[in-house]
């Protein structure tokens, strides 16, 4: 698989998809299904890995594979944790469950409000402890993570002139009716200008779900070959889009896998026209509600 800017390889694994493989296999069936998945990745030329310790065992079935690649890959990690004391804690014990010494990027993960901001950039608030982790080398970059308002990303990047990447929805249904909430194009700007990396989530979302849920996805997921290939190349065909973190259910995978290797960068009127498609497909944002 290719890279869409320098060495980033243009899939992330992101470790949502393995971490509640044992309650549906047991753990050990579920480390079988993992260690297979995350090969398999590899083996494709991903280089990079996203994980959150809010990912249910997601650390815990990485952590062999860690110690086989460290030195191959770019290791992402993530914190809910607002306040200093919560994120060096949950730094520290994240470092320990993945067997590595440091992260490349420890991110903010899914900050939603600005009140939230308010409390990781105001005293003893969690930016403290990524200041002094960076210091110290145990996190490299900081990043930041949004899902619902891309407003608040924003706001983020305003108080904070250090951020080295976002992780944000970049997706074709949120364009079938655009809203300050979840129109991705003015992030992306700025994330250029600034030269800051961004990893693009949630790109083969049609919506939330309206049928029963039958995958592991928070939203409802494209299921059809050609269709994934037009959400993910459009996705990717985003200026300033570094790389893409695949699904939460491993068995999207293959699909996903399947589009990159026939990637192509579309120009203008082919992003215009996957968009019609998109809106008389009834594809839906995520966000507002």
């Amino acid at each position: 698989m290719g890279t869409i800017n320098n060495n980033t390889s243009a899939l992330t694994l992101g470790g949502c998809a393995l971490g509640w493989l044992h309650e549906q296999h047991g753990p050990e069936r579920a480390q079988k299904i993992a260690d297979e998945a995350i090969e398999n990745a590899i083996n494709q030329g991903v280089n990079i890995i996203d994980v959150a310790p809010s990912y249910g065992e997601a650390e815990v079935r990485l952590n062999p594979w860690i110690q086989k690649v460290r030195n191959q890959i770019f290791l992402a990690e993530k914190t809910m944790e607002r306040t200093k004391k919560g994120a060096f804690d949950e730094l520290n014990r994240s470092l320990e469950r993945l067997g590595t010494s440091m992260f490349d990027l420890y991110q903010f993960h899914a900050v939603s409000t600005m009140e939230e901001l308010e409390q990781i950039f105001g005293k003893n608030g969690a930016i403290e402890a990524f200041r002094e982790a960076q210091e110290t080398g145990l996190i490299k970059y900081i990043g930041i993570t949004g899902h619902s308002d891309m407003r608040v990303i924003m706001k983020a990047l305003d108080l904070f002139d250090d951020f080295s990447t976002i992780l944000i929805p970049v997706y074709v249904a949120a364009m079938t009716n655009p809203h300050p909430t979840n129109d991705f194009r003015p992030l992306l700007q700025v994330a250029q200008e600034r030269n800051i990396g961004i990893t693009a989530i949630k790109a083969i979302s049609r919506g939330r779900w309206s049928l029963a849920k039958k995958y592991g996805t928070w939203y409802q997921p494209l299921e059809d070959q050609k269709m994934i290939d037009e959400a993910v190349w459009y996705t990717l065909s985003q200026e300033g889009v570094s790389t893409y973190s695949l699904p939460c259910d491993l068995r999207l995978w293959p699909f996903v896998f399947d589009s990159v290797k026939r990637y192509h960068e579309l120009e203008h009127p082919e992003q215009e026209a996957i968009i019609k498609r998109a809106k008389n497909s009834n594809y839906k944002p995520l966000f507002p509600e």
